[in-house]
Formats: C-alpha cells, structure tokens, sequence
C-alpha cells in the first residue's frame, strides 16, 4: 500500500484513480490526501461547476452514483468527495433498504441487483475522481462492497493507521524537518506527553511554532514549547519519571504538588498510563540487559538513546520492586475509576503513588 505522500506525489503528476477509498482510525492522512485532490486536481475556474462535496449523514450511495455518472463541464475531470462516508456505509451494508432512493421507490428486480457503489466500482466513470472518506474504523472486510473495492484497478484503497504513542516523538521529528526545523527527541517526547497522539492537535501546534519562533531560528526547544504551547518544561510526566528513577523526592514531590493545581492539564489517570509503560518495559528491560543494546532498543521499541533510563532505573530498583510499582498502578489505576475509593482525590491517590514508589 502506498503512502499518502507517495499518493500526494502521483496526484502532483496527474497520475488519478477514478475512486479513491481512504479509510482508518487517524484522520489526519485521510484529510491530508482528500484535501490535496479538492485543493490542486481541479483548477479555480474549473471548480464551480465540477467540485462536488457530500457528507455521508445528508447523501445516500444512489445520489452519489447519479451525479459520479455525469460530464464535466468545461474540464477534463470532475471530482466529487464524501466526507464522513461512515455515516452513510452502515455495518449492515447493502441492504435493499439502506441503498434504495430516498423517494423509498423499489423496481421489482432491485433484489438481484448490486449495491449502486459496487456496481460503480466495477465500471467508474474515467472522467470522475470520485473519494470516500471512511474515518475512525474499518470496513467489514466480509462485504461486496469491500472485496470489489481492494480487487479493482480503478481503484486506490489507503489505510490510515493510528500510530502507537512510542512512534509519535519520532513522527514529530520527522514533520519538524519536513518545515526545515529541527527538534531532539526528549523536547519531541515533551510535545507528545502534552498534547496526545492526535496528529492533527500536533501538526497544529508545530504550525504555530513555525510562525512564531524568532527570525532564522530553526531549533525547537523546550523553552520555545513552554513560551509558544504553554506548559510548562519542568513540570510534566517526563521530568516526573526522571525525578523517580533518580529518586529525587524533593523534584518528585514539587512536579505531583504542580499536577495538584493544575489537574485538568495533568490528568491522574495519564501519568499513570506514562509510568505504567516505562515500568512494564522495565521487567522487559531486566530480563534483557545482557543482550545487545540494539536488541533491547528493537524489544522495546524505542530509540537506543532511552536506554540510559532504564539503564538507571534498573540500577535503582530491584526486580521485586518494579513488580510492586506495577501492581501499584494498576491498583491506582483501579482506585482512580472509582473501584473500592469513595473519598480519595485524584491529588490524593497521586501523592500516595509517588510516597509508595519511592519508600
């Protein structure tokens, strides 16, 4: 399957598909592709009467295949986009009901017909682009609809997949370097442990730096992070598991007294998500040590670089310990749902998880 820069990169040289179908959990390359074909195939003066825009809740498949089967006007192709497809391609696809017109009329013979979109996939238009935006799932890969799309030549299927949260720092320097920025990985992790995995909250975000950092200044730092973004460099998870591998109760009780007053940007429920993968990796870690760091580095899925921090940790805690520290947050974890606790606040359960790991 190829890329959606790879795809952007054949649209650019007029390379088309009469339909396209991008589906999968992260939005942002289904946009990002979608919004290119809209933005560029067509030009402005084309664009009036050969740019079509349904979205799945207000449209049906029949409407969609009626204005697919049309000549553009004045212009080589006309392009029509679905957004939202999922609201119109229910789980229960094709059934009789769900792709007759919406005046409800049924020829006699609609039974022993295909679905209008797998009759068009079959035969598209040549001078239609036609694409389907299916965001946040995947298709019943079961379905006629699904197995006419993967198997045409007319077609492009694209799976947009979620990345996992390990993979983001390096997808952040990946797309800082792409604007001609540079970015370490620690100040990459600080940005993804504030913002999520969203990448369009992260593209956003790395937008506005480009906008705002001081004139030939190409190095995203911390500092800029906390000036332009607005939190803070020394108060976050990151510094907190540092203080704790270190630890450093004086730092670890200042960044948890922080976490307290500001509770909304720092969710209990997260730092114990962030500390539950780095202990877990740890009994990986452990048990691994006398491998080579390549080796452990690909277990682990992290850059080699991070092995210094399991590196310390493992010298701090015994493999008992790190055993409690995982129960422990899954016991918090468990508390902090509201599972055998009726009085204890989130700023409550975190000093207790803080005291407990580091006594």
């Amino acid at each position: 399957m190829p890329t959606a820069q790879q795809i952007i990169e054949d649209i650019k040289k007029g390379k088309y598909y009469p339909v396209y179908f991008l589906y999968g959990e992260e939005p942002y390359y289904i946009d990002m592709i979608s919004d290119f074909i809209e933005q560029n195939v067509l030009a402005e003066s084309e664009k009036a009467f050969n740019l079509q825009i349904f979205y799945g809740k207000d449209t049906d498949p029949v409407t969609i295949i009626e204005t697919a089967r049309r000549f553009p006007m004045m212009a080589s192709h006309q392009v029509i986009i679905v957004k939202e497809a999922q609201e119109m391609i229910k789980p229960k696809e094709f059934s009789e009901q769900q792709y007759a017109p919406r005046n409800g009329t049924k020829s006699k013979s609609s039974k022993t017909k295909k679905p209008p979109l797998v009759e068009y996939i079959d035969q598209p238009s040549p001078s239609t682009i036609l694409v389907i935006n299916y965001k946040y799932r995947k298709p019943d890969r079961r379905t006629k609809f699904y197995q006419t799309l993967s198997k045409s030549e007319h077609c492009l299927v694209f799976e947009s997949k979620k990345l996992y949260d390990n993979q983001i720092p390096e997808w952040i320097i990946n797309y800082a370097s792409r604007k001609g920025l540079t970015i370490d990985y620690n100040t990459a992790m600080l940005l993804s442990e504030h913002i999520g995995n969203n990448l369009s909250n992260i593209v956003n975000e790395l937008d506005k730096l480009v906008v705002s950092l001081p004139e030939k200044e190409r190095r995203i730092t911390p500092e800029y992070i906390e000036k332009y973004i607005g939190f803070s460099k020394d108060y976050n998870n990151i510094e907190l598991q540092k203080a704790i591998i270190d630890k450093n109760i004086l730092k670890a009780n200042r960044i948890i007294f922080y976490f307290c007053k500001s509770n909304k940007e720092h969710p209990f429920i997260l730092t114990i998500s962030y500390l539950y993968y780095f202990f877990s990796k740890l009994l990986i870690y452990i048990n691994l040590r006398k491998e080579p760091r390549a080796k452990i580095a690909s277990a682990l899925k992290i850059p080699e670089y991070f092995l210094k921090d399991y590196e310390r940790a493992a010298h701090q805690f015994t493999f008992h310990q790190i055993t409690g520290i995982v129960t422990l947050l899954r016991e918090m974890d468990a508390r902090a749902k509201g599972m055998g606790n009726t009085t204890a606040t989130e700023c409550d359960l975190l000093k207790e998880l803080i005291f407990k790991i580091l006594h």
